[in-house]
Order: C-alpha cells, then structure tokens, then sequence
C-alpha cells in the first residue's frame, strides 16, 4: 500500500508511521513526504528514513484551490493508495478531498465530535472535563467531521496543564494513528457514504476506542 504522508511541522506522527512500518506494524510502503514548509523537521525525518520528499509552498497559490491543484500533482507519480495527514496545518478544499475520498485520514486531538478546531487541550481543561484525547477520522468537507474511526483517551488530573495534557494526548495518537492506517491496509476499513465501516460493520459515532492491547469497542 503506497502510502503519503503530508505534514507541515516536527512530523512526530510521520516518525510514528515510519517506525511502525519499520518494525512490521503497518503493512504500507511509505512513499512519499510532502510538506507545505521548506523548513518542517519532518523532512528531514523522511530523509533518515530514505523516503521521497517533495515541499509544495501554500504561499506560492492565491487560492486555496490551486495549492491543493499543486499537491495532486505532485503526488501523482507516486500511485499513493491512502493519504496520512500528519499536523498540516492548511484547509483542505474539494479539489484534494474528492480525489482522495475514503483514502485520506486526519487526527485529531480531542473525543470528537469535542472540540473541533484548535486549542483543543485548553477547552478541554476549562470544560472541566475528567479526559482528553485523540481522534483518527475520515477526511470529508467538513472541518473535523468526518467519520471517527479510533479513539484514544487520557485522564485529565489535577494540576494539568495544556502544555502536560497535549504531551499525553500525542502519546497515544503516535499508538492509534499507524493502528488505524493498518486497517485500513487490510482492507478491514473503508468509508462508504458517510460512515465508517470496520470488517463491514458501522463503527460507532465516536469511533472505537483503543486499548492497550488492541482496539475494542
């Protein structure tokens, strides 16, 4: 399964995926990288892991609909199988989405449909909620709406903080995201209108949730 990841950052969860993919835990072929930023560290991770690389400056398009032109085509060389977003940080619109529908993923860092959008952590910890975590969901129109596949959860405990919650938090996204994509990879996954179906089931509205020796519902 080819297999591209698009980051604009650090690229914690591409290391994530190439680790799990290096010890056996993803049936994918990572084969390419691509990044919006020419300084994301993540490129830098694909180049230790000998992974393709390409940077596709959003600043270089006046409309969003030609940068997301720009990164298809970019990817096309590269018969990708499923797309892998990985804290890119840009909107994606229609152009990219309904090229890729049902093969591209995004996470989240909240229990969607919690907290949508940004600062996640810091609404979580000013709802007074008693756990936090990570959602990885089909990527559709809606910003942060489609489909959640597999959740992870952690404690929120006295004293907390969004800088200490959002540490935990990405923990368990670096153990749910390549789980998730390995579903996928079995063919187990699929969107099918606007749900998401685990070995041909509906999988629940806030997705399965993760455990530590596997995922159950």
């Amino acid at each position: 399964m080819n297999t591209a990841v698009i980051i604009s950052g650090s690229g914690s969860n591409l290391q994530a995926f190439i680790d799990a993919s290096q010890n056996g835990q993803l049936d994918a072929r990572l084969a390419v990288v691509l990044s919006n930023r020419a300084d994301a560290y993540g490129l830098q991770r694909a180049a230790h892991a000998d992974i393709a690389a390409v940077t596709v400056d959003h600043r270089d398009y006046s409309r969003r609909e030609d940068f997301d032109q720009a990164m298809l085509q970019a990817l096309a060389p590269y018969a990708v199988d499923l797309i892998i977003l990985a804290g890119f940080m840009r909107i994606l619109t229609p152009v990219f989405i309904s090229a890729y529908r049902g093969r591209l993923l995004n996470i989240h860092p909240s229990l969607l449909p919690k907290y949508p959008g940004l600062n996640t952590h810091q609404r979580a910890l000013d709802a007074g909620d008693e756990e936090a975590g990570a959602t990885v969901h089909f990527v559709t129109e809606e910003l942060d709406g489609g489909p959640p596949i597999l959740q992870a959860s952690v404690p929120i405990v006295s004293g907390d903080d969004s800088t200490a919650l959002a540490a935990r938090v990405l923990e368990q996204e670096h153990r749910i995201y390549p789980a998730a994509a390995q579903w996928f990879a079995q063919g187990r996954l699929e969107l099918s209108g606007a749900t998401a179906l685990l070995d041909g089931a509906p999988i629940p509205a806030c997705g399965v949730r993760f455990q530590a020796q596997g995922a159950s519902e």
